[in-house]
């Protein structure tokens, strides 16, 4: 069954563009120009992933990509803006985007993150090896995408399970930065490891007691990360 791609871009001609390539690729599109409609296709249409301009009329990218997260609808996000700023990157990713392409971007490049981040979540589904791992308050069912501190369900989106999935899988190895990119993400970054430490701080603030001295996520000043290991 093809995977369905909405595509949120109130410029026609780029959202044509996207859609005739994604079309193109196997892909069934669906296309909205402004984020209330968008919000209401996502609640209705459920697709396999979201392309999200966030210059929109009205509601912005920022605000439709916080609303998605709230309510806890974990499909991938790749955000678009024109703008190249390091905050507005920061930004999009800490609200729960999953990955951000810059305009004017190529279509093959939007492509090939379209394909990485969908076969990426689809692994997630399919993990395998050990289905549960469990560490003091932290329990996480990876067959079934979920994870529980004190009992209580912590919502992730896509990519902060995949990245807790491969340090957990890891542990007590740290984890540069660089390799995350090339393992987590499935493509090269062009050195932004940025990326790595926005993801990190949010599974902390989500699974840490306290995310300035985190438990389980530990640092390795000029290297990378390491989960904890057992004691």
């Amino acid at each position: 069954m093809s995977k369905k791609v909405l595509v949120v871009e109130d410029e026609e001609a780029i959202a044509r563009l996207i859609s005739y390539n994604l079309k193109k690729a196997g892909f069934k599109v669906l296309i909205s120009g402004d984020g209330l409609e968008a919000l209401e296709k996502i609640r209705l249409e459920r697709p396999d992933l979201i392309i999200l301009d966030i210059m929109l009329p009205g509601m912005d990218g920022y605000d439709v990509c916080r609303v998605i997260r709230k309510e806890d609808i974990s499909i991938p996000v790749i955000m678009l803006s024109a703008r190249n700023e390091e905050m507005d990157k920061v930004l999009g990713l800490e609200l729960g985007g999953d990955d951000y392409v810059t305009k004017p971007f190529s279509p093959r490049e939007l492509l090939a993150r379209v394909r990485a981040l969908l076969r990426r979540s689809q692994n997630l589904l399919e993990t395998s090896e050990h289905k549960t791992f469990s560490l003091d308050k932290l329990v996480i069912d990876f067959s079934g995408h979920v994870l529980k501190m004190n009992d209580r369900i912590v919502q992730l989106t896509p990519k902060e399970f995949e990245l807790l999935e491969y340090l957990i899988r890891h542990r007590g190895i740290v984890v540069s930065r660089d390799l995350l990119l090339d393992q987590v993400w499935d493509y090269n970054f062009m050195g932004d490891t940025r990326i790595v430490d926005v993801h990190i701080s949010r599974l902390r603030e989500k699974i840490e007691s306290d995310p300035k001295n985190p438990y389980y996520i530990q640092t390795v000043r000029g290297v990378g990360y390491k989960f904890k290991e057992h004691n």
